[in-house]
């Protein structure tokens, strides 16, 4: 599923205009992003949760011509699934 096909179930099932779906998926995503900026994490009961990791810097090298490069230091979000939707996915009918 993507954004848009979310945007349009949620219009279909909550009645809502797909403007209004539209707004309420993009403040759900703003939320959980600026929650990772703000304290690094973000938590969705039954779903899971989103950290945000802390690579070191190092020297690489460029594939092509095997020179070093330095890659610097990076922050990345990270997902961990619950225990509930986990069950849910491995669940067999």
């Amino acid at each position: 599923m993507n954004k848009s096909q979310l945007v349009e179930k949620l219009a279909e099932e909550a009645l809502l205009s797909s403007k209004q779906s539209e707004q309420v998926v993009n403040i759900f995503f703003d939320s959980i992003t600026e929650g990772l900026i703000r304290e690094g994490r973000a938590e969705l009961r039954g779903l899971g949760s989103f950290k945000v990791k802390e690579y070191e810097g190092y020297v690489g090298r460029n594939p092509k011509s095997g020179e070093p490069i330095d890659v610097p230091p990076k922050k990345l979000p990270f997902f961990k699934v619950g225990r509930e939707l986990k069950a849910m996915v491995d669940y067999e009918e």
